[in-house]
């Protein structure tokens, strides 16, 4: 199957990613998850390497590559075994840049996404509130006009990046209620009325995850990304992209659980002989590694799709609901082959199990896509592209 998605030039990037990661990251993880944060270093490290922005245009100091590079990324930095790590990165750069990639000026890229890509600056996506997550249509964030000016009032919480960034894209309320009256805002960390609390969590935990609020926050209007009012479509379109990427990280965990469960099945032995050679268990490997490798699979079609220009609303939705489903399943299961052992924080399953859990939630709930799903197939509604 790799030999139809990726090339003798991707398989490079390939290796060369993973010598970085090995050197520079994986001795660091346990520390990391025991700081429940990442050091600043490692975005310059990783904006030095150009791994920061490995789809981004070269303009702005990005590699340009195609999306294919990006799927090796993620595989790869999946197999550090830290969700935390991997989403403080993600957070930065596949979250809060994507959006000024996508919608920013060319004052903002050069403010924002240049030395974002460069690991210099970090970003944050703050989009979910105490009062709703998955509603987006629903926030309440109030951004009012005050001449050039937007005062803005609310709170985010479950924000990536939330306490340690230096800036975050947010949604906010710029018009009347729904979908229609949304806007994204860049807002400086230091500006004078923003604040923020780190949150204790289950998993995730070498990632910096905080609530936001904002006490009548000044900002010039010249910090709104794309149109005033056009902020739900610019996430709805962001969200394909993200749904997408969380199926690919959720059939890497659980090929990484799959990895890890026959290396130790290999080694133990039980009444005489490794338990690698017990059927019941050589079954329940046989199983679950056809059912990630029929997920991973549909996950590069819709890469491919995707880098062609489909607008995947639904195919994406899909991928991510079985997908997060699936990591959670294979995950436990893995951990169970452990034996006891698997319960135990010395080893690698019990992080990863806890870290997979996330999966179902973030970036829109399982039921949440059943919705969206069942909208699209039975009723036959249309979500279009913003042109």
């Amino acid at each position: 199957m790799n030999k139809i998605f990726f090339t003798e030039e991707h398989e490079l990037f390939r290796q060369s990613l993973r010598a970085f990661l090995n050197k520079e990251v994986r001795p660091n993880i346990e520390q990391w998850e025991a700081d429940e944060e990442i050091p600043r270093s490692i975005y310059k490290r990783f904006g030095e390497m150009g791994f920061m922005g490995v789809t981004y245009p070269e303009k702005y100091g990005g590699m340009g590559l195609d999306t294919f590079f990006s799927v090796v990324y993620t595989e790869e930095m999946i197999k550090m075994n830290s969700s935390g790590f991997n989403t403080s990165i993600g957070a930065h750069a596949g979250l809060a840049l994507a959006h000024i990639n996508g919608e920013g000026s060319e004052d903002q890229k050069q403010n924002y996404l240049t030395p974002g890509l460069a690991g210099k600056r970090i970003g944050c996506l703050a989009i979910t509130e105490p009062s709703g997550g998955s509603d987006v249509a629903s926030i309440s964030t109030k951004a009012s006009r005050d001449g050039d000016h937007f005062i803005i009032n609310g709170s985010k919480t479950f924000i990536s990046n939330g306490v340690l960034s230096d800036y975050i894209v947010a949604a906010v309320r710029t018009g009347g209620p729904g979908a229609k009256g949304l806007s994204m805002v860049i807002i400086d960390r230091e500006t004078p009325g923003v604040s923020a609390t780190k949150l204790k969590k289950m998993g995730w935990h070498a990632s910096d995850t905080g609530e936001i609020a904002f006490d009548n926050v000044r900002i010039p209007d010249s910090q709104l990304l794309g149109e005033e009012n056009k902020g739900f479509f610019y996430i709805m379109q962001h969200f394909a992209s993200e749904r997408l990427g969380m199926a690919l990280i959720a059939v890497s965990q659980a090929q990484l659980a799959l990895d890890l469960a026959i290396d130790y099945m290999a080694e133990r032995e039980v009444f005489g002989r490794t338990i690698d050679k017990f059927q019941v268990l050589r079954h329940r490997i046989a199983q679950l590694s056809s059912e990630v490798t029929s997920a991973r699979a549909f996950v590069y079609l819709l890469y491919k799709q995707y880098s062609e220009g489909d607008y995947i609303i639904k195919e994406a939705a899909m991928a991510k609901l079985v997908t997060t489903q699936l990591s959670d399943k294979v995950c436990y299961e893995c951990m169970r082959l452990f034996g006891g052992y698997g319960y135990m924080e010395s080893y690698p399953m019990a992080r990863l199990l806890r870290d997979s859990q996330l999966g179902t939630i973030g970036g829109g709930t399982s039921e949440v896509l059943c919705e969206i799903i069942s909208k699209m197939i039975i009723d036959t509604k249309e979500y279009k592209a913003v042109i």
